[in-house]
């Protein structure tokens, strides 16, 4: 067999450009119709495949061609209409590439629909089993292919039905409700799931006016003005015996940050008691808030309250809540009020006729609550929030029965065949309504809960999950579904029915609810496996989507029964190492190790023999640990060791790795951090019998013959240093596991642990390296910074070392990188360089001082500014600063520097792209001096 285009080549730069601003499309992605954790980019998925079933070229004209098709198709405004002329081109190229396979003719030209579709039902299935939130099924049918989706989570095999199963069901069906009936027209066209779209948006919308009939008392105006949400500050009895003031424990005071609408809380003590004021304009709060990571304050009396003394407070359910400001729609924005006691009141009268009354987990990855008495589902709500959703969720199967009698009238059959059967009938299309509907809800569920807050930049309701754990917040925003504003119920409705219009509903695909071990035996015939596994101890999917799974089990029970037979996701098969629920570290490590290799086995042996298996794995490389003496060494990832570990015993061979640009950067856990940006795609092809046994000499000297080449593409793309380490994973992962065996000198095959250790040591003998090219005062600064960071050293210890370096203090002061002073010695930050620096007249230049200025730049300015000053930087001066970009962010992520880490990962990650706009500039100041001289 030919090798297939993901194994030889990819326009890795234009594809990591287009998923990075991808993560930021909101309405009317897919990704919208539900929450899901680390779900990767559409864009991602759809090139992979294509890339994993099109045969590679072998020739370079031929290859070309098919990356300028690649780099539009992973385009989301490319892709987005499953009828673009972009998709069928791509499917011409797969069906091309079937046809020689199969020893078929191939389609003449891409506007030949009928025999390309043919050829792509004789294409393999791809399966997915690990499919969480459904980017790889979908993206599967979006290019033509049978996509089979399996998970043992129930809330994730939910939104793959909803996305690939339920649609083509009920593809271009017209609308079903009265309103559209009566003004139908014989040239209307609903193609897809347009028409479903539509009744979801109807049927939403009749919910919303009889939960306001039933409900809407609960939610009172404010002069004549809708509220948007209602700010509450949780509370403690202060530990002072002569106070026991109810201390309202605050993160924050502010309520809107924007220039010239700046609104804030002004907490006051009358009487004993905190009241709240609230003002408008300029100024800021005169307090940031009462409560940190440290503990609280009592603002009556003044005495600390420990975190220790509020846990026991909430443990032992005298943790309250005041009402501290009041939202409304205005004319042009947002109005902030000071807390109206009504409002309290009729807050405090909500009375919901169902809550979740299953518990949260003891201990879990990512959850703290339970450490302040929330322990149970219901507790994670206030009893207005509780009554609204129980109302809405009951209504889910009111509207249910009205789309049931709907469909009759427009003309569905009356088949009894329920949607988990596969139903086309009028019963069938108004469950699938209801399946839409209910993810409404837990679009509702994740702005209506005492875990949301109010976001003061953006004058919204932030989401439950704004990142992958379930932590404690202190105050917190209670939206009003009746609003118009974030946090409404027609928001929800439209989030859900934009995404749905934009779902491909073609060919038919299959979710499941089953182990991924077991997931490859229910599809027909041998699939093209791609999948996205867990990655060890990142995400606790089964605990975080329990907050989801009780609102649609009460929702959809009656529609999925099998899916929703259990009270909480099933937690005992879960593959990832959860030392809280398996009985310590070493037990999780086992766990997902085995049953890694368990997966690996069956796929081993049932995945199509033609096309390569593609894993994706986003976990960072290295882990750093202390030693004895406090030092900090990174050390291999156990969550790289053991995945890797398991895909290298059952015999696959990594034969190609993509580092490819997954992760949203201005997510929480990018900002402020050195989060991964990528993921790694490892393309893996099963491991020949008789692969040859190497030594440990023989594979470290492949190691340092092959990995050197394929980290300077890496760095010469830019990839950012945050993902250097994982990205050499691929290439040295590729060398060790093309040897049947890697052995000792005593005969001891060497273990993934230690190779991934090798891979570091070559990792690192390549930046030394690049830093043997620097300048002298860049190669000083370099060793320094490694012992003292931006901190003082003694004047003895810098005179050593210049000397060492070939280069005296003094001249190092002369340049600009450090200041001598009372006998010590310390380097300049990025932000202590001066703003009129003009390399041309400077006569000490250094890649340090060029690296520095370009950081302060990068962070002040932009990359306008820091582009126009590569520009006039000396080449070597230039790639020098590139260089230590990584060397340095190597070094300051060890030293456990993160703030320093997050600069110089800034400044590579941007270089290429700066290098680029540098060009042009160059390019037009010589175009003007050419003009000048004509």
């Amino acid at each position: 067999m030919p090798k297939k285009l993901i194994e030889v080549a990819l326009p890795l730069e234009a594809i990591n450009k287009e998923a990075s601003s991808e993560k930021s499309i909101r309405h009317g992605h897919p990704s919208t119709l539900h929450l899901w954790w680390s779900r990767k980019p559409l864009g991602v998925a759809r090139v992979v495949l294509f890339a994993s079933l099109v045969d590679d070229p072998g020739e370079e004209g031929e290859r070309n061609r098919l990356f300028a098709l690649l780099e539009r198709l992973v385009n989301w405004d490319e892709a987005k209409d499953p009828d673009s002329p972009t998709l069928w081109e791509a499917r011409h190229e797969m069906a091309k590439s079937l046809a020689k396979t199969l020893g078929k003719a191939p389609p003449r030209s891409k506007e030949d629909r009928a025999a390309i579709l043919a050829l792509l039902e004789e294409a393999p299935p791809v399966l997915d089993p690990f499919a969480g939130g459904g980017t790889i099924p979908l993206e599967a049918q979006r290019l033509g292919l049978r996509a089979y989706a399996g998970d043992l989570n129930p809330v994730a095999v939910l939104i793959n039905k909803a996305l690939v199963e339920v649609p083509p069901l009920f593809a271009d069906l017209p609308p079903v409700n009265p309103d559209y009936r009566a003004r139908r027209q014989p040239t209307d066209r609903f193609p897809r799931a347009k028409g479903l779209a539509e009744d979801v948006r109807f049927y939403g919308r009749w919910m919303r006016e009889e939960a306001w009939r039933r409900i809407g008392a609960y939610y009172p105006t404010l002069n004549g003005k809708t509220v948007i949400a209602w700010l509450w500050a949780r509370t403690v009895p202060c530990p002072n015996p002569a106070c026991r003031a109810d201390a309202p424990l605050v993160r924050s005071f502010w309520l809107s940050k924007k220039r010239g609408k700046e609104a804030y809380v002004v907490p006051e003590v009358e009487g004993g008691r905190v009241v709240f004021r609230v003002k408008t304009g300029s100024g800021a709060p005169p307090l940031e808030g009462t409560v940190n990571r440290r503990g609280a304050q009592c603002l009556v009396c003044g005495t600390p309250i420990p975190l220790k003394h509020v846990r026991k407070e909430g443990q032992a359910g005298r943790m309250g809540a005041r009402l501290m400001a009041i939202v409304t729609e205005e004319t042009g924005g947002r109005g902030y009020h000071a807390p109206e006691p009504e409002h309290e009141k009729v807050a405090e009268q909500a009375m919901p006729p169902w809550k979740p009354s299953t518990r949260l987990p003891e201990k879990a990855l990512g959850f703290r609550v339970q450490n302040y008495g929330l322990t149970t589902h219901a507790d994670l709500f206030t009893p207005r929030q509780l009554l609204a959703l129980a109302t809405f969720s009951d209504l889910v199967a009111e509207a249910r029965e009205r789309v049931y009698k709907d469909a009759l009238e427009a003309g569905l059959p009356d088949d009894p065949t329920p949607l988990a059967q596969g139903g086309t009938g009028a019963r069938a299309y108004a469950e699938a309504v209801g399946v839409y509907l209910a993810m409404a809800v837990d679009h509702l569920t994740n702005r209506h809960s005492s875990i949301a807050t109010w976001d003061a930049s953006w004058e919204k309701v932030r989401s439950v999950f704004a990142r992958q754990a379930l932590p404690m917040t202190w105050d917190f925003a209670e939206a009003n579904p009746f609003s118009e504003s974030t946090g409404s119920w027609e928001g929800m409705v439209d989030w859900v029915a934009k995404a749905l219009e934009t779902l491909p509903a073609r060919p038919l695909g299959q979710a499941q609810q089953v182990n991924a071990v077991e997931a490859v035996n229910g599809v027909p015939a041998p699939p093209l496996i791609s999948t996205d596994p867990p990655y060890y101890d990142n995400v606790p999917y089964a605990d975080l989507s329990d907050f989801f799974y009780v609102w649609l089990r009460r929702a959809l029970r009656d529609t999925y029964p099998d899916l929703f037979r259990t009270l909480l996701t099933p937690k005992e098969e879960e593959l990832i190492a959860d030392p809280h629920r398996q009985g310590g570290p070493d037990a999780a490590r086992r766990h997902f190790e085995e049953g890694m290799r368990r997966v690996f086995r069956n796929l081993r042996a049932r995945a199509h023999p033609d096309y390569p298996l593609t894993l994706y794995y986003a976990f960072k490389q290295q882990e750093v640990e202390e030693d004895e003496e406090g030092e900090t060494e990174a050390v291999a990832s156990t969550g790289w060791e053991t995945f890797l570990q398991g895909l290298v015993e059952e015999g696959f061979q990594v034969v190609a790795t993509w580092p490819m640009r997954t992760e949203l950067q201005n997510r929480p856990r990018g900002q402020g951090s050195n989060a991964l940006a990528s993921s790694i795609v490892l393309v893996c092809r099963p491991r020949p019998e008789d692969a040859p046994r190497a030594s440990r000499q023989e594979f470290l000297r492949a190691l340092r013959a092959e990995l050197p080449k394929a980290l300077e593409d890496l760095t010469r793309g830019s990839i950012p240093p945050v993902d250097l380490a994982q990205s050499a994973i691929g290439p040295g992962m590729a060398v060790f596991s093309r040897y049947g065996a890697v052995v000792e000198p005593d005969g001891r095959p060497l273990s993934v642990r230690e190779a991934l250790a090798l891979i570091n040591q070559v990792l690192d003998e390549f930046l030394a390296e690049e830093e043997a090219e620097l300048d002298a005062p860049s190669r000083f600064a370099l060793a320094w910074y490694e012992q003292y960071g931006y901190g003082e050293g003694p004047f003895g210890d810098a005179e050593t070392l210049a000397k060492a370096k070939n280069v005296a203090v003094s001249a190092l002061e002369e340049g600009g990188i450090l200041l001598a002073r009372g006998g010590k010695v310390r380097l300049f930050r990025p932000e202590e360089y001066p703003e009129d620096w003009d390399p041309k007249a400077d006569r000490r230049l250094s890649a340090w001082e060029a690296a520095h200025h370009l950081i302060r730049l990068l962070e002040r300015e932009g990359e306008g500014a820091a582009a126009r000053l590569l520009a006039e930087l000396p080449p070597t001066l230039a790639e020098g600063a590139r260089a230590l970009g990584y060397r340095l962010y190597q070094i300051a992520e060890r030293k456990g520097r993160a703030e320093d880490a997050q600069s110089f990962n800034l400044l590579a990650k941007s270089y290429g792209h700066l290098a680029v706009e540098a060009a042009r500039a160059r390019g037009a100041v010589q175009e003007g001096l050419f003009r000048e001289g004509d």
